[in-house]
């Protein structure tokens, strides 16, 4: 798993989780809610309020994101591809940490 602290100017309260990945063998034990946990604890530690992230529609990890109190913002149609080529939706969210302005 990855936070993305580096953004633009404009958004310094913000991160980006990218490539959380928990293989396939390991699933269905908690191992990516207890990542999650760590890498929201770990952007509030670093003065972060807001996340974002995507996760292919219709997949685990949509599931696990609403599961855990991130927010859906919507579907982006073809927005990425799976390994064999074919295309995928996207589905964003967003999670609000700590007290907020």
């Amino acid at each position: 798993m990855q936070v993305v602290f580096a953004g633009p100017e404009n958004q310094p309260h913000r991160a980006d989780i990218a490539k959380m990945l928990v293989h396939g063998a390991a699933r269905r034990r908690g191992i990516a809610e207890r990542l999650m946990r760590a890498a929201e604890a770990a952007a509030l530690a670093a003065g972060k309020t807001v996340l974002v992230l995507d996760a292919v529609t219709g997949g685990d990890a949509e599931r696990l994101y609403a599961r855990i109190g991130w927010t859906r913002v919507g579907v982006i149609p073809d927005y990425a591809l799976f390994p064999d080529g074919r295309r995928c939706d996207t589905t964003y969210f967003y999670k609000a940490l700590g007290p907020q302005p």
